[in-house]
């Protein structure tokens, strides 16, 4: 019986604690900035690859022999669909007059398994001006890198009178890694606006009754590369554009009635009901309450997205009254304010 008497302890104390929480958890949605602003000006926008494709797989002699002939052709197929994938991004936004993929853009020289050299100025000015365009795109470098893992096992096959028998089998494990570099130029500017690297894993098995049968036993792995690589691209393309995150705050709901009938209303969804009752506690003679009842408010004025009226009702309840909590709430109300500023600097830019 002790260790049950023990358990029940134990959730006691975690009910206990629960139900003596100070602070409920609410959730809402806020807007960050784009992690890559471009002026409003830029209209018309290209985008090349550099990538060439590369031999860089490694493994067991017929297997190695295969994967290398049939990764030289992947990296290529796998490079036109992150490039179409990020085509397709950037005309979904609806931002931009021109979206073109540039299929032979002269003068360019090519990348191998890693970032080039950035492309100069002058380059990049002759691209847009041939070409009527405000900005480039460069998926700079593109490569697949397959790791083979080989072991011996048993597997059934049906003998000649369809029985099932167990046999000597190899399962083959590719282990792929699939890595692309991007760029964004501006005509005006010495160097890129932004350079980012991708890299993403999946492994794939099969099973035969030789190490080459267990590869042609591999069906989808093709596939798999070029979904991973057109969903970077469209990915890559979010990297312009504002994101909505949800983040979670807690908020008091212990010290006072006014505090538990709040709760109670925040809880139906009636914040501004609740504000009215936690502003009533601002001038309690207690610190403990009149601390958490300017918390509160900060919260609220949070909601209602009055982010200055918020930071400062989050420093009078850690200056004034030592609030637990309130100093870390404070940053990140800051915190949100350069981003929203931000955002609107963004916003101006991009007109």
């Amino acid at each position: 019986m002790k260790p049950a008497i023990h358990f029940l302890f134990l959730l006691a104390i975690a009910l206990l604690g629960v139900s003596c929480s100070a602070t409920n958890r609410l959730s809402m949605t806020v807007t960050e900035p784009a992690e890559v602003a471009l002026p409003g000006s830029v209209k018309r926008v290209g985008i090349i690859n550099r990538s060439v494709p590369s031999e860089g797989n490694r493994g067991l002699a017929k297997i190695d022999a295969i994967l290398s002939a049939e990764g030289v052709r992947l990296d290529s197929l796998g490079a036109e669909e992150a490039v179409a994938g990020l085509a397709d991004r950037l005309r979904l936004s609806n931002r931009y007059e021109a979206v073109v993929i540039l299929h032979n853009a002269s003068g360019v020289a090519r990348g191998l398994r890693g970032m080039p050299a950035s492309l100069n100025r002058e380059q990049i000015q002759e691209l847009c001006q041939a070409n009527g365009l405000d900005a480039i795109f460069s998926l700079s470098f593109y490569d697949t890198d397959t790791q083979v893992y080989l072991q011996l096992g048993m597997m059934e096959l049906p003998n000649e009178l369809g029985i099932p028998i167990s046999v000597p089998a190899h399962k083959l494990d590719l282990d792929t890694e699939v890595r692309n570099g991007w760029r964004i130029y501006l005509p005006e500017l010495p160097l890129p606006v932004d350079e980012w690297v991708y890299r993403d894993h999946f492994r794939v098995s099969g099973k035969g009754v030789s190490p080459v049968a267990a590869l042609e036993s591999i069906a989808f792995r093709k596939d798999r590369v070029l979904e991973l690589s057109r969903q970077t691209g469209h990915s890559h393309g979010g990297r312009l554009e504002p994101r909505r995150i949800r983040v979670g705050r807690d908020y008091f709901v212990r010290g006072s009635d006014l505090f538990a009938r709040g709760r109670r209303l925040a809880q139906t969804g009636d914040w501004d009901g609740a504000a009215s009752l936690w502003e009533q506690e601002i001038n309690h003679p207690k610190d403990k309450v009149a601390g958490r009842a300017f918390y509160n408010m900060a919260i609220i004025n949070e909601i209602n997205g009055d982010l200055d009226a918020a930071i400062d009702w989050a420093r009078k309840s850690y200056a004034d009254f030592g609030t637990r909590h309130a100093l870390d709430y404070l940053r990140t109300l800051e915190r949100r304010r350069a981003a929203q500023e931000q955002l609107m600097a963004d916003a101006h830019w991009q007109k």
